[in-house]
C-alpha cells in the first residue's frame, strides 16, 4: 500500500526557501506533538536530499507537569534521526497583561530567535498547517480585523518584533497541508508524539474553536479551510496594495521623524489612517483600535493651529507642535521637576572642584565642562550662527575662567519662567522660550531641559548654549559647558 504523501512537499519547501540562496542549516521549532513532529521526519528528508545541516530547538515553558517528559522525547526523536537537538527553558514574562497564551507565543518566538542567531541559523520552520490558517482567519474575525488580521499567515516571513533576530526568516513549508493529511503521515510511519493536554482546554480562544466551531463548519461547509485560505491569500494582496500607498504616503509626509499635518488632512480619513497604522508599524509601535485611531485623527487635525496637542498611545504618546506630528517615548518622571513652571522651590546647589563631568539624575542627564577648543568651535559656531556679523567668529572660542568657575556656588534646576540668556555680545538678549522657539524646540522637550546659574546670573541653557556674560577670550585655558540627558 502506497504511504501518505503530503502533496507538493518539494514545492512547498522550495516555496519557503524562495530567496534564501546557499542554504547551509536551517532549524524546526520542535514541541513533540503531531504536526511539529511530522515537521521533524518531512524536514529530516528534505535536509538529506540537500545536504542542509538540520538542527531541532524546543522550548520548555513549565506550564505543564509533563514538560520535562515532552523534552526528553523531543531529544530522543531528535538522536534517532540524527538531528542536532537544543531545549530553552524560559519563564512567562507579563502574562498578567497579555495573556497566557499570548505571553507564551511571545517568550517561545524570542527563545527560538536566539537559539537560532547562536547557531547561525537563517531559516526557522515551524509546522502551522491549513487547519491552523482557517482557525487565525475565524479568530481574526471574531476579533474585528482588518485587511492585515485576515491575511493569516504567510508562508515565509521575517518576524524580527518577534524574534529578535532580523535576518532570520520564518518559513510554513505545510501550509497547504491539512491536520487530516498530517495525522496519516505520521500514522503510517509510526512517528511517536505526544499529546499537549493544554490544547484540549476551551478556555482558550483557539482551542474553543478548534474542538467546538470548526466541527461543525466541516460537517455545514466541507473543505471551508481552503477556502479560508483562498480568502487569507486575497487579504493579503489587499493589504500589499495597502502597505504600497501608505510607504508611497509616508514619504510625502515625513518632515524628519515627524509628519506634516498639512499634509495629513488634505488625505481621506481610510487613508490617513491606513498611513498612521504604517507609521506605527515602522516604529514598532503596538496597532491602535479603529477608535482610538479615529479619536486621535480628530485630536490631532482639528484642534486650533497653535495648539500643543497630546494623545497618549499604550507605547509612546502621539503630539502635534507647529504642525508636526510626532511620536515621542513615554519619559519617567524626574524629581528635580517642579509641581508649577514658577514656584520657588530652589534647584540643587553644587561646587565644580576640576570633574570633567557631573551626573545629575534627578535632572535626567550628566552636565560635562568641556575644555574650548579654538579651531573646532570656531568652525562649528560660525556655521550655526551665519545670521550674525563676522565678529561672531571670535565668540566661539570663548569660555568659562576654570578659577572663576571653582569659586562660584553653582545651581541646578529646570526654568522657573522669565529666565533670559545672551549667547553672544552682538546679539540681544532674550528670554528662553524665544530661543527654544528660535531653534524648535517642542515644548515638552524644554520642560526636561536644566539650567545653571550662578547667582542670580545665568550660564548655561541646556538646548540653547552659554550666556556671555562670563565668557573670556583670553589664551588661557576655558570651559564650555554642555549636557546630555541620558
Amino acid at each position: 500500500m502506497k504511504k501518505q504523501q503530503i502533496p507538493g512537499l518539494a514545492q512547498l519547501f522550495a516555496r519557503a526557501l524562495d530567496g534564501q540562496g546557499t542554504l547551509p542549516r536551517m532549524a524546526v521549532a520542535l514541541s513533540g506533538g503531531l504536526d511539529s513532529s511530522a515537521l521533524l521526519h518531512l524536514a529530516h528528508e528534505y535536509a538529506q536530499t540537500h545536504q542542509i545541516a538540520l538542527y531541532a530547538f524546543h522550548i520548555h515553558h513549565g506550564l505543564s507537569t509533563h514538560a520535562d517528559d515532552w523534552q526528553a522525547h523531543c531529544a530522543r526523536s531528535c538522536a534517532d534521526l540524527g538531528v542536532t537537538f537544543e531545549a530553552r527553558r524560559v519563564e512567562l514574562a507579563q502574562r498578567e497583561k497579555f495573556g497566557t497564551e499570548a505571553a507564551a507565543r511571545k517568550s517561545r518566538y524570542a527563545a527560538l530567535g536566539a537559539l537560532c542567531r547562536e547557531h547561525d541559523v537563517t531559516l526557522l520552520l515551524t509546522a502551522h498547517h491549513l487547519d491552523d490558517q482557517a482557525e487565525t482567519v475565524l479568530l481574526q474575525l471574531l476579533r474585528g480585523s482588518g485587511p492585515a488580521g485576515l491575511s493569516g499567515m504567510d508562508a515565509a516571513n521575517a518576524a524580527p518584533e518577534l524574534l529578535l533576530n532580523p535576518a532570520l526568516v520564518m518559513a510554513r513549508p505545510l501550509l497547504s497541508a491539512s491536520r487530516k493529511q498530517l495525522a496519516a503521515y505520521v500514522a503510517e510511519r509510526g512517528v511517536v508524539h505526544i499529546h499537549d493536554e493544554s490544547n484540549d482546554d476551551p478556555q482558550f480562544a483557539r482551542n474553543a474553536l478548534r474542538h467546538r466551531v470548526m466541527p461543525a463548519l466541516a460537517l455545514a461547509f466541507p473543505g471551508f479551510q481552503e477556502r479560508f485560505a483562498r480568502s487569507a491569500q486575497h487579504a493579503q494582496s489587499a493589504q500589499r496594495l495597502l502597505t504600497e500607498m501608505a510607504e508611497q504616503d509616508l514619504a510625502a509626509c515625513l518632515d524628519g521623524d515627524c509628519l506634516d499635518v498639512a499634509k495629513l488632512r488634505l488625505m481621506s480619513a481610510d487613508r490617513s489612517s491606513n498611513l498612521l497604522r504604517h507609521w506605527f508599524s515602522v516604529r514598532g509601535l503596538r496597532m491602535p483600535t479603529t477608535a482610538w485611531l479615529a479619536e486621535m485623527l480628530a485630536q490631532l487635525t482639528e484642534a486650533r493651529d497653535h495648539a500643543q496637542v497630546l494623545v497618549t498611545h499604550p507605547d509612546c504618546h502621539v503630539r502635534r507642535y507647529r504642525d508636526r506630528l510626532y511620536l515621542t517615548p513615554k519619559l519617567a518622571e524626574l524629581s528635580g521637576t517642579r509641581e508649577d513652571e514658577f514656584d520657588d522651590t530652589p534647584g540643587t546647589s553644587f561646587r565644580w572642584n576640576g570633574e570633567a563631568e557631573l551626573a545629575f539624575p534627578a535632572y535626567g542627564g550628566v552636565l560635562y565642562f568641556d575644555e574650548v577648543d579654538d579651531a573646532a568651535d570656531a568652525d562649528a559656531d560660525a556655521d550655526a550662527d551665519a545670521d550674525a556679523d563676522a565678529n561672531a567668529n571670535a565668540v566661539p572660542a570663548a569660555g568659562l575662567d576654570p578659577a572663576w568657575l571653582r569659586e562660584q556656588a553653582l545651581v541646578i534646576e529646570f526654568r522657573k519662567g522669565g529666565e533670559r540668556l545672551k549667547p553672544a555680545a552682538n546679539r540681544p538678549t532674550r528670554g528662553l522660550k524665544y530661543h527654544y522657539q528660535a531653534l524648535d524646540i517642542p515644548a515638552w522637550e524644554r520642560a526636561r531641559l536644566p539650567v545653571v546659574s550662578a547667582g542670580k546670573q545665568l550660564l548655561f541653557a541646556a538646548g540653547i548654549g552659554m550666556d556671555c556674560h562670563h565668557l573670556r577670550q583670553d589664551g588661557g585655558m576655558r570651559l564650555k559647558l554642555r549636557w546630555e540627558a541620558k
